[in-house]
């Protein structure tokens, strides 16, 4: 089974997508990164997932998990729209406490709680990452710069920017990991009608 994340961006972030194949020894291979040019439009970036759930591997076997926070919303609905033949899991990031669902199949999702999935994975040789894919190098700097800080009204902030890269891979192979983490039990699913 593969997995695909898609972190949104558009002007100062890049879209990014990871995807990720569940091999039976349970450990999880990145088999793909991807930063889509800044200034792409939402539209091409739905026609660039419909391409990579299209692929022979991946067709019919895979589940596409979308970061629906804030501009996300018309970009998951442009996802359903395309009929991509997959699962859509739109997962709002928040700076709270629980994850939790909501009707239709979407959640919310802490970013520690992402980002410390992607960590444990690491910590414990279950997440693969090729050195041969392009944006390996990119992936493991963003890993290295990412960041807790305190604000000064007391509100934590998790992320890489401010230390020399963004956290758009990083977030779209959490995404990616976190959906994988919840095959068995069938969490966060949404399928297309009709499909």
């Amino acid at each position: 089974m593969f997995y695909i994340g898609l972190d949104l961006g558009q002007r100062r972030d890049h879209t990014a997508i990871a995807v990720i194949q569940k091999v039976v020894s349970q450990r999880l291979l990145v088999r793909h990164l991807e930063r889509v040019p800044l200034g792409t439009p939402y539209t091409a970036v739905v026609a660039r997932a419909r391409e990579i759930v299209q692929h022979p591997e991946l067709r019919g076997q895979c589940a596409l998990v979308v970061d629906g926070t804030g501009v996300g919303a018309p970009v998951v609905d442009g996802l359903r729209a395309a009929r991509l033949g997959c699962e859509i899991c739109p997962v709002t990031i928040t700076g709270g406490e629980h994850e939790h669902s909501h009707n239709g199949g979407a959640w919310s999702v802490p970013k520690r709680d992402l980002v410390a999935g992607v960590q444990l994975l690491l910590e414990r040789g279950e997440l693969r990452i090729a050195k041969a894919l392009l944006e390996a190098g990119s992936l493991v700097r963003e890993l290295l710069d990412m960041r807790i800080t305190m604000a000064g009204n007391g509100r934590i902030r998790l992320g890489a920017d401010g230390f020399g890269e963004h956290d758009d891979l990083v977030i779209a192979l959490a995404l990616s990991c976190w959906r994988a983490s919840r095959a068995r039990i069938g969490l966060g699913t949404t399928r297309v009608p009709g499909i």
